[in-house]
């Protein structure tokens, strides 16, 4: 489900323009979903997946300790391949709602820290 969620964040990230450098890159401090470039921007998007349930909407399960560890992990990413690019770095979140029927709901919010 996480995969699938992921496939349908890159489809709309590079429908609106935006160059995906890396998926799922890891180091010692964690995971960053999704590293893409806005324009001269560093984008590190976290993409959370659910069904349609009772349980929280994906875009709630990104609480102010997973952004300082998406910050941290921003500058993992950057120490590892030039610095800081002349755009500067946001941090996006993308929710995916499957619901029972129908398409799957994608929701893009930019630069939530």
């Amino acid at each position: 489900m996480g995969r699938y969620g992921e496939d349908l964040a890159v489809r709309r990230l590079t429908a609106s323009g935006m160059c995906i450098l890396d998926r799922n890159w890891r180091c010692r401090d964690g995971e960053i979903d999704i590293v893409a470039t806005d324009a001269d921007a560093l984008v590190i998007c976290e993409v959370k997946t659910r069904r349609a349930s009772a349980y929280e909407h994906p875009m709630a399960a990104v609480r102010p300790d997973k952004t300082r560890r998406l910050r941290l992990l921003a500058e993992r990413w950057m120490e590892r391949h030039g610095g800081p690019p002349p755009g500067g770095v946001r941090i996006d979140v993308i929710g995916v709602l499957l619901p029972a029927r129908g398409a799957p709901v994608v929701e893009h919010v930019r630069g939530v820290a």
